[in-house]
């Protein structure tokens, strides 16, 4: 099991990224609901954020790819704009303990 931070660490509305010995990660809070996902780009396989933390578009409504700006629903990791529409960020489990975001890890299925 892996602590990724204290769920209060993220503001309502913002987002932050993880880089541990797992992977890359990043975290979303929006509505009181966090959301945690690998911090891949579908499109070419590359981090979502050019400068620190910044996930989130302008509005702070999507999730933004940096470098060719798809958009992503934040709630289901769907894209719905750019080069990777109808692809999926990959969404990680976890619990929280103590109010504590842990990652539940599982074995991935590659198969496409």
């Amino acid at each position: 099991m892996t602590t990724l931070c204290h769920i209060d660490d993220i503001g309502e509305g913002q987002a932050r990224g993880f880089y541990i010995p797992e992977g890359a990660y990043f975290a979303v809070k929006k509505n009181a609901q966090l959301f945690v996902y690998r911090n891949l780009c579908p499109h070419q396989g590359t981090p979502l954020e050019w400068q620190e933390d910044q996930f989130l578009d302008y509005d702070g409504e999507l999730i933004q790819c940096a470098s060719h700006g798809a958009l992503f629903v934040i709630e289901s990791g769907e894209c719905v704009y750019g080069p990777c529409a109808g692809m999926s960020l990959v969404a990680i489990s976890y619990e929280l303990q103590d109010g504590h975001v842990i990652l539940l890890h599982s074995k991935q299925n590659h198969s496409h």
